[in-house]
């Protein structure tokens, strides 16, 4: 028997933020620098600046003598989140990657949460709540109603899909090998969508840690109704998408015309609604949504909706 000391092992966690041109980025780091740290856990931030050039170098290294953690910087051009996301993948060397937007600030306890989870569970992945914080000059009914605020879609007992804006990947898991993120959709969105559907059809099993919890600004660019149905659209597009890929063409046609049921009943559903806002622009949303899946199933090509003009505009 060795007389050496035992020394325990430790899980290493990368945390991944892709940037571009943001400012609130400096708000982010500074969240993640006052984490808690999972027991027997080192914790390594991995920063993809996503600019042409690279223009969160020098808030990046400002930061450093706070953040109590070690920082990578990669500059990953350019203009598409796909790359930087992919950038986080190739350069995290740890047991798990953790993923944040670089509008949002986490939690004390919040990689704490996502590990305990992912540790009692097994699971390929780790979905946190993502709490969105609106402004007074928000519309009321989009505050009612919290139309940002992120969370899974649960199909009976079963996750399928995920999000990127607040998630734990294990990254031994045999479903995430390889795995990258679709250069095509890095304009549109719909990327994340995209990786975790295809990871979950290849066995990887994805739960959720509702104590996990993120919170993500809304800014007046996006307070409107014309942003929601827009986005919703370009999310309805990509799951029509996917859904089609597993589909013959009558199969097609049967989808086609059952989402054309529900985007109909979603229109007449509003109008009843006329006169109650958050039930009228809900089942409105909902109607864009399966018109956006018409739309993927009918193989058009997915809108755009972030990029340059998005990150720039006031």
């Amino acid at each position: 028997m060795s007389n050496r000391p035992m020394v325990a092992m430790t899980t290493r966690i990368d945390i991944g933020v892709c940037t571009f041109r943001r400012p609130e980025l400096e708000e982010t780091l500074r969240s993640l620098a006052m984490i808690g740290v999972p027991d027997g856990a080192s914790v390594r931030i991995i920063v993809a600046d996503n600019d042409t050039v690279p223009s969160a170098r020098e808030r990046v290294e400002a930061l450093r003598p706070i953040v109590p953690f070690g920082i990578v910087y990669v500059h990953c051009p350019a203009s598409n989140i796909s790359i930087a996301r992919n950038a986080c993948l190739d350069h995290a060397d740890g047991d798990f990657l953790a993923f944040v937007d670089d509008d949002e600030t986490v939690t004390e306890f919040w990689l704490v949460r996502l590990l305990e989870t992912a540790r009692e569970t097994g699971a390929e992945v780790v979905l946190g709540p993502v709490t969105a914080d609106y402004a007074e000059t928000a519309p009321g009914w989009m505050r009612t109603g919290d139309f940002h605020s992120t969370l899974p879609v649960w199909i009976g007992d079963e996750i399928r899909t995920g999000y990127t804006c607040n998630t734990l990947l294990r990254l031994a898991s045999p479903a995430l090998e390889g795995r990258r993120f679709n250069l095509a959709l890095g304009k549109t969105g719909g990327e994340d969508t995209e990786f975790f559907t295809h990871l979950h059809q290849a066995g990887g099993r994805i739960v959720f840690s509702a104590d996990a919890l993120v919170h993500e600004p809304v800014p007046q660019k996006r307070a409107s109704l014309s942003w929601l149905a827009k986005r919703r659209y370009r999310m309805g597009q990509t799951h029509g998408r996917l859904v089609g890929e597993t589909r013959g063409a009558i199969a097609r046609f049967a989808q086609i015309a059952l989402a054309a049921a529900k985007a109909g009943f979603c229109a007449l559903a509003g109008a009843v609604f006329l006169f109650s806002p958050v039930r009228r622009y809900r089942y409105w949303l909902r109607g864009a949504l399966h018109a956006g899946a018409i739309g993927g199933l009918l193989g058009l090509r997915e809108i755009r909706q972030y990029g340059t003009l998005e990150a720039t505009s006031p």
